[in-house]
């Protein structure tokens, strides 16, 4: 069975890397297309920060982005143990701070994720931030959620680039249109028995789905001064600002979220406010350096839930939004049982007809 991926983000890789594993049972010959060079980081998944943190998306997004989340938190924990090098990944939860001025909203965000927790409301925790990170003692009593975790994108899909070194590749290879069992690029048409669209804001132009883009903006600083292990977010009455703790004293901060296409680098706005937010959390992010600003756009459905869609010789994932590297496991688990199944099923329909 001749399979075409189109899009090497965080679900095309990861749904090549889990095809791969049906090749001998499925017969299948994997082709990958992307419009960037297969070395690049331009996906938006590079853009992303790794947080997976199903708790404390309920806040905002629906029941099914902590389910899916969840059961991507269980995956990763396995998963990973499956690629040839290591990638970053620790799950020791994250906190939830709040200056006093708004202690209220961090009050308003506890009672709103724990009434959705039902039966794992202690899945959320009140706490003295200074006993579980004492570089934030002075912010006084916080939250815990012990589940959540981090994964470093970049170590993630270089890892997952390299477990597909059978599969046929066209990088720098533009996708003009894609149709039933077809990919159609700018010199010719290829055929296949399954393609799967993983596209995002590049299925705009010639599909139906309703995508926008919603711009992210990211900044790395390298902090010696401070000495923070969990992913930490801070409340605001504007934005929710993150600090993701790296090795050797890097973090990364981010919060911005922006519903525009534009690919333009961080704007002194951004900045000033990322900034600004970040040192008000702790004194020594004052003396760190800027060592990159990363900037990208995601694919968003207006609903803000991620699209899986397979159907015979045609799949569809799209819309994962600012979810992409924390619903990935679980969405690519899910297309690859359907495409399972339905595999199954034409070959049984097949072997009816002949016999």
């Amino acid at each position: 069975m001749k399979v075409a991926v189109v899009g090497a983000g965080i679900a095309g890789r990861m749904l090549a890397w889990r095809l791969l594993k049906l090749k001998a049972e499925l017969g299948l010959e994997i082709t990958i297309f992307d419009k960037e060079d297969r070395n690049s980081q331009a996906a938006c998944s590079y853009a992303a920060a790794g947080i997976l943190s199903p708790l404390a998306e309920l806040e905002m997004a629906e029941k099914d982005i902590y389910q899916l989340g969840t059961r991507s938190l269980e995956l990763y924990a396995d998963w990973l143990q499956e690629l040839p090098q290591e990638v970053y990944f620790k799950q020791i939860g994250s906190l939830v701070a709040a200056h006093g001025q708004d202690k209220v909203d961090l009050e308003r965000f506890y009672k709103l994720v724990k009434s959705k927790l039902n039966d794992d409301a202690n899945l959320i925790q009140k706490v003295d931030l200074g006993i579980k990170e004492s570089d934030l003692e002075q912010l006084g009593e916080g939250l815990y959620l012990p589940t959540e975790g981090q994964v470093d994108p970049i170590e993630l899909l270089d890892a997952l680039d390299q477990t597909l070194s059978s599969c046929s590749w066209y990088d720098n290879t533009e996708v003009e249109s894609i149709s039933l069992g077809k990919v159609k690029t700018k010199t010719q048409t290829f055929e296949f028995d399954w393609v799967f669209d993983c596209r995002g804001l590049g299925a705009k132009k010639d599909s139906d789905l309703p995508l926008r883009a919603v711009r992210g903006e990211l900044l790395w600083l390298k902090a010696p001064e401070v000495n923070i292990q969990h992913v930490t977010r801070l409340m605001h009455p504007r934005y929710k600002l993150y600090i993701v703790p790296r090795p050797d004293n890097v973090y990364l901060i981010g919060a911005t979220e922006i519903e525009s296409e534009d690919y333009s680098p961080v704007s002194v706005r951004s900045s000033l406010e990322l900034l600004s937010a970040a040192y008000s959390l702790h004194k020594g992010f004052g003396e760190a350096r800027i060592i990159k600003s990363v900037v990208n756009c995601r694919p968003a459905l207006p609903d803000n839930l991620p699209m899986l869609k397979i159907e015979a010789g045609l799949g569809q994932i799209n819309g994962l939004y600012r979810h992409g590297i924390l619903l990935a496991p679980a969405i690519i688990e899910k297309a690859i049982t359907q495409l399972h199944q339905l595999a199954n099923r034409v070959s049984e329909n097949n072997y009816a007809v002949n016999a």
